[in-house]
């Protein structure tokens, strides 16, 4: 890992050093000398330190007005020109005051994104990117250290406040929604905070986390350019200057002459709690698996050690994978095929209302009087493969008590989450064993609507009370059920199963757990991305092929219309990719016809 030297303020960025630094973020292994703030408590670091954060954007605030360079008066009543791009707060001097009225002043706009770490990711992808942080620091980085003082709370484009010499008392007041008390703690990490206080917003608005149960960390990054570039949900990891000066907490501001003190809460949440970033240069992830990032790198040894590298093969990893979900499908061959295609899509094209790539599985027929746990089970070990992922349980209690889509709040400018403001890739399954008949309340129906439209679409509708913006998402659904859902999947596959795979599934199992060593560990989640971001194409000779078969199956009556040709074209897709292809080929568009012609009989055979 190269090293890398982060002791530059601000103001010495656009230096000679500084500007090298920026330029040497254009290697992606770089990246990793850079502190990772999601797992660094934040009394380890000094305000202006340079460091990272990695998480989804699931607000995107006002445009906001700020002094990129003014005019400071000194006490002797002379002048000096202060930068003031990447600070909150205006640096000023004891006796110093800032002239509002200097032509030298420039205002810029930039732009605040409330980024949340991955809702979902899973513990091995944390731990993984835990342990980087622990490899590559073994001190953390501190450099310059500033106060501030108290501050009134920003009007209009005077959002940049006075920063001086002076120290203030760093204790910060939070709250809970039913405004419980206690006390901030500052050597927590991002998001781990004890809470209390006397004002009216509470830590879990604050942190807004689309999962409840799972809590992400926050903060608040700070966009400099390229403002359209960026789209809600969408993956960043984030270098800029953090920012956790105490005078930035709304608990610090004269806030009386304000009627709407929620919003200027909300808006200027503890620093303590979610820290603000100015982002020097931000990169999109198209994925949320850190052993395919380079800039989550420990030394090469140590990657050598984890056999990330050597000795991969795409044809074997998924032969082997297969195997495995067989042992935990009841050796259901067919129904190991669908889940390995389920787990490798990912939609790759919009065309229209289509969703190209769509592969949306409900796994049925499972016999959860016998083994009421399966279905837990079953997502545990999927848990050890998947970046992301949540499991819900679909009871009339989930719809009616959850929020499923995000929610526009007016009283203080916030997006509020729901359970589907999920990143890219992140996959969902539903397990409908414990579903019974029982009666939806309004939200319990609007939940569905919701969930349904995301189903079809794979858009997020959310609420702006007056109106509803749809938002583009990636999220691969799998539902386990005893019956056949009645949800709008793409593909029904019942599973197939004897009295002795039903008696000996528990030992299955766990052989399939102890199966999954720490090389067959890497090789599978690697094998799982790698498979979602595949290259593939259609040369001539197998487009002709497809439509020639088209046009025969139309005359059998075997396939009905378009939609269906495209559900056999996603899947024959599917089916290359896993088996290392880059291109449709005659094999792989037969086994995708064999499979859907095998899965029609077994409809025909369990149905009523």
């Amino acid at each position: 890992m190269p090293s890398v030297n982060v002791n530059f303020s601000p103001e010495h960025l656009t230096t000679k050093d500084g500007s090298a630094f920026v330029a040497s973020l254009v290697d992606p292994k770089v990246w990793s000398g850079i502190q990772l703030l999601n797992y660094t408590p934040l009394h380890e670091l000094k305000d202006m330190s340079i460091v990272r954060f990695r998480g989804m954007i699931q607000d995107m605030q006002d445009p906001e007005m700020y002094l990129e360079r003014y005019e400071v008066i000194k006490e002797d009543s002379t002048c000096r020109l202060q930068e003031g791009k990447y600070r909150d707060c205006l640096l000023l001097n004891d006796g110093e005051r800032v002239n509002h009225d200097a032509k030298a002043n420039v205002h810029e706009e930039r732009r605040t994104f409330f980024v949340i770490s991955i809702p979902g990711l899973n513990d091995w992808c944390q731990e993984y990117e835990s342990q980087c942080t622990r490899y590559n620091f073994s001190k953390h980085v501190k450099t310059e250290v500033s106060g501030g003082k108290k501050r009134s709370a920003p009007i209009e484009d005077d959002s940049m406040q006075c920063e001086t010499s002076s120290e203030p008392n760093a204790d910060t007041d939070v709250n809970k929604r039913k405004r419980t008390e206690g006390q901030v703690d500052e050597s927590t990490s991002v998001g781990e905070v004890n809470h209390s206080s006397n004002t009216v917003i509470g830590m879990e608005y604050h942190l807004n986390s689309p999962i409840p149960s799972r809590p992400s960390k926050a903060c608040m990054i700070k966009i400099y350019e390229d403002f359209e570039k960026y789209k809600l949900n969408t993956i960043v990891d984030v270098i800029g200057f953090l920012s956790v000066n105490p005078a930035l907490d709304a608990s610090t501001m004269d806030v009386d002459m304000f009627d709407n003190i929620n919003e200027i809460q909300a808006q200027n949440p503890p620093p303590s709690l979610i820290p603000r970033l100015h982002a020097i240069t931000v990169h999109s992830l198209p994925h949320p698996n850190p052993l395919l990032d380079e800039r989550l790198l420990w030394s090469r040894d140590e990657r050598n050690s984890t056999d990330l590298i050597d000795d991969f093969n795409m044809l074997a990893a998924g032969n082997e994978f297969r195997n495995f979900l067989k042992l935990c499908l009841f050796n259901d061959s067919l129904s190991a095929e669908y889940l390995l295609s389920h787990l490798i899509s990912s939609v790759y094209c919009r065309a229209e209302s289509r969703c190209l790539g769509r592969f949306l599985l409900n796994l049925f027929n499972i016999p959860h009087k016998n083994i009421p746990q399966y279905t837990k089970q079953l997502y545990k070990l999927l848990d050890l493969l998947i970046p992301a992922s949540h499991y819900i349980t679909m009871t009339a209690d989930t719809l009616n008590d959850s929020t499923f889509g995000p929610k526009k709040d007016y009283e203080t400018n916030k997006l509020v989450s729901g359970m589907l403001q999920l990143a890219p890739q992140t996959h969902l399954v539903i397990d409908e064993t414990f579903t019974k008949s029982e009666t939806l309340n309004s939200n319990g129906i609007l939940s569905m609507q919701i969930l349904g439209h995301v189903m079809k679409y794979q858009q997020l509708k959310c609420n702006f009370q007056y109106y509803e913006i749809e938002y583009e998402v990636d999220i691969p659904i799998l539902c386990l059920s005893e019956n056949k859902s009645i949800l709008p999947y793409d593909v029904f596959v019942p599973i197939e199963y004897d009295d002795q795979s039903l008696q000996v599934i528990e030992e299955s199992l766990k052989a399939a757990s102890h199966y999954l060593n720490t090389t067959r560990l890497n090789h599978f989640r690697r094998f799982l991305t790698k498979a979602k971001l595949a290259e593939f194409s259609v040369n001539p000779a197998e487009s002709e092929m497809v439509q020639n078969d088209f046009v025969e199956m139309r005359k059998n009556k075997t396939i009905r219309d378009a939609d269906e040709l495209h559900h056999l074209l996603v899947l024959a897709r599917l089916l290359a990719v896993a088996r290392g292809k880059n291109m449709l080929d005659k094999e792989s568009w037969e086994l995708a016809k064999q499979m859907e012609a095998t899965r029609q009989r077994r409809l025909i055979e369990i149905s009523p």
